[in-house]
């Protein structure tokens, strides 16, 4: 694993985070709750906007990932692009693994953040370009073009942070990804996962993190809200549209 931990080491003052506190699980992550990472794949799940999202983003701004979707970042490009509030105030601590990687040259690196609502701009900064993907994924369905771009990246031992990969894929492409996830894990990378899906979190021996009213804490797949949901929405669909 690269990075052990994830936390704010002093309550923030002023405005620099102050809609952070609006959002329950993330006030408790600014108020001093620290993320602990006791698997190489986590997962963090919750509503929309309980605030995954913006955790995952500060985690890769934080160990230099491009915050736009990309690989480690560059000075005097996407290195020096303002941080989102929470990865301004953001530490990380790393292993000794995670702090030889970022004290390595850039090419050395290995590490990608992919976030499904940038594919379309990444496709457009990156496609081509050595080190990342050949050919123009737009010309692919959107769940091609996704899987595409993670088959050429996602090749290296590293770190990789993930926000709702899941949104372009099929029920089978969702099972292949999950396989990716674990072939990645077993030649010792760590992932970190912002997801919707009950087939990604359901990975033997990963870390589930939900965002609940209380902050985030580690949770049982069987437990999960979007678990219990999906499973009476298919028992039972009438159940649910009747009320909507």
């Amino acid at each position: 694993m690269f990075v052990d931990r994830a936390r704010v080491p002093a309550e923030p003052s002023g405005d620099a985070a102050s809609w952070l506190t609006e959002v329950p699980a993330l006030a408790a992550v600014v108020g001093g709750r620290p993320i602990e990472f006791t698997a190489p794949l986590t997962f963090f799940v919750g509503e929309n906007g309980s605030g995954k999202s913006t955790l995952v983003e500060a985690i890769g701004e934080r160990f230099g990932l491009d915050p736009r979707g990309g690989r480690a970042a560059i000075v005097g490009g996407n290195r020096d692009l303002p941080k989102s509030a929470l990865g301004e105030i953001m530490s990380l601590d790393l292993t000794w693994s995670g702090q030889s990687m970022l004290r390595a040259p850039r090419e050395d690196r290995q590490g990608f953040f992919f976030r499904a609502e940038t594919v379309v701009e990444m496709n457009r900064r990156f496609a081509g370009v050595r080190g990342y993907w050949d050919g123009d994924v737009e010309r692919q369905s959107h769940g091609e073009g996704f899987m595409s771009i993670l088959d050429s990246m996602l090749t290296e031992p590293g770190i990789y942070i993930f926000d709702e990969p899941e949104s372009a894929f099929s029920f089978t492409s969702t099972l292949q990804f999950l396989v990716t996830l674990t072939e990645l894990v077993e030649i010792g990378s760590q992932v970190i996962c912002a997801t919707h899906s009950p087939i990604l979190t359901a990975a033997p021996g990963a870390q589930i993190i939900e965002m609940s009213e209380d902050g985030p804490v580690d949770a049982d797949w069987e437990e999960l809200d979007l678990v219990r949901h999906w499973r009476r929405f298919l028992d039972d669909p009438r159940s649910y549209l009747r009320h909507l």
